[in-house]
């Protein structure tokens, strides 16, 4: 094994990347007011691999660090010269090999649905959806110093990674009619795969980390009704509307992790499984805990010393579901002809649910198995009107249109 000369392609092109994808549509029932439509379709979708070719610009000759023991600020120019090298050996740079013809990751997706109306202005469509990962990149590291001492640590790509969707999603909509508008749907979904990043250490099949086995959605638009009569009274109680948002779903898994080790027969580096301790609850409960629950470090045990993987399956414990409501009420001021000033007031988790997200996953961590953040934070965002999760706020606007 040797580092390919300057300039070397990380792959070379596949140009025969064929997606096919096929919809059909039947109106089974065409009675106005009871109308039955089925449709179904599915499809090759490619994906890209963008960001596994942002690794291969991560590390060996595109990086270099230095560090300065006693150095006095500001650096001079000789210290901050830090050179980039790419002479042998590697052993201090993590290398990843690229497999000379990479085959772009694609998913197969089928779908077939029955549509109902259920009047002129409303109708009920339940779904089913799947799909089916193939070719997906699996990123693993392997030390290999023991068979070439000119090289470290070396990630390279497993093959024969796969994932698989399957959901069945009802909905009910109302279009706009008398100044109400609704939809609302439900999704009861399991998604499996082998690794849900990029990079997964080690590969080992089970629920998703974004499965999520219920989830409920539901928006109401209201346009509330005109006020005839009293000059006064219309003066007050035109234009105004409503708007309801409704979230919930059920938690989503939780990756488990024991202590980083190496096997000592093939070089590949993972963080180790757990054991699960047979009769004792995983989940123990109680308001002393944040949200009501934690994990049971008792319920887990380590393996053995040169174990990879414990017996304690992949992702079937969970972390915490959410519900939130958010609200708003706008109202409309006919100022002259299209000259309109609109006046919106929004809250956001209306009745304040802590919502709690981010669970410590390492066994060998202090805080095992609690959660250290409310949802909001955990998904990298602060202000509750543009993240779920956060306590309850709220937010005023006009806006003048012309």
């Amino acid at each position: 094994m040797t580092v390919a000369p300057r300039g070397t392609a990380l792959w070379k092109t596949t140009w025969y990347n064929f997606a096919p994808r096929l919809g059909i549509a039947w109106i089974a029932h065409d009675k106005p007011g009871v109308e039955t439509i089925i449709r179904a379709g599915g499809g090759v979708f490619f994906d890209s691999a963008n960001e596994i070719a942002s690794v291969g610009f991560n590390d060996l000759g595109f990086r270099a660090t230095a560090d300065q023991t006693g150095a006095q600020l500001p650096y001079t120019a000789a210290q901050l010269n830090v050179p980039i090298l790419t002479t042998v050996p590697y052993t201090s740079d993590t290398v990843t090999a690229f497999p000379e013809h990479l085959q772009l990751p694609y998913t197969l997706e089928w779908n077939v649905s029955l549509q109902q109306a259920l009047g002129n202005h409303q109708a009920f469509t339940a779904s089913y959806v799947a799909a089916e990962g193939r070719r997906l990149m699996g990123l693993q590291q392997r030390s290999i110093s023991t068979l070439n001492p000119n090289f470290g640590l070396v990630q390279y790509f497993d093959s024969g990674v796969t994932s698989n969707y399957q959901a069945l999603q009802l909905q009910f909509q109302r279009s706009l009619t008398r100044g109400l508008q609704v939809i609302a749907s439900y999704t009861w979904s399991h998604a499996i795969d082998e690794g849900s990043q990029s990079e997964t250490l080690a590969l080992q099949r089970g629920n998703a980390d974004f499965d999520v086995r219920h989830n409920l959605q539901g928006g109401l638009s209201w346009d509330l009704p005109s006020v005839s009569g009293s000059t006064l009274l219309a003066a007050l109680a035109d234009h105004w509307g409503a708007d309801l948002r409704l979230i919930a779903r059920t938690a989503y898994p939780i990756t488990l992790g024991g202590t980083p080790i190496t096997d000592p027969t093939t070089g590949a580096q993972y963080d180790s499984g757990l054991n699960v301790v047979p009769n004792v609850p995983v989940y123990l409960y109680g308001s002393q805990y944040p949200g009501g629950k934690i994990i049971n470090p008792a319920a887990f045990s380590l393996p053995a010393t040169g174990v990879i993987e414990g017996d304690a399956p992949r992702n079937f414990v969970r972390g915490f579901g959410a519900n939130q409501e958010n609200v708003s009420v706008r109202r409309d001021f006919p100022i002259h002809s299209e000259l309109v000033l609109h006046f919106r007031a929004e809250m956001f988790n209306l009745l304040n649910h802590p919502i709690f997200g981010y669970v410590d996953p390492t066994y060998t961590d202090a805080m095992f198995g609690q959660a250290t953040q409310t949802l909001n934070s955990s998904l990298g965002t602060l202000a509750s009107q543009y993240q779920q999760g956060g306590p309850r706020s709220m937010q005023f606007a006009l806006r003048l249109t012309f």
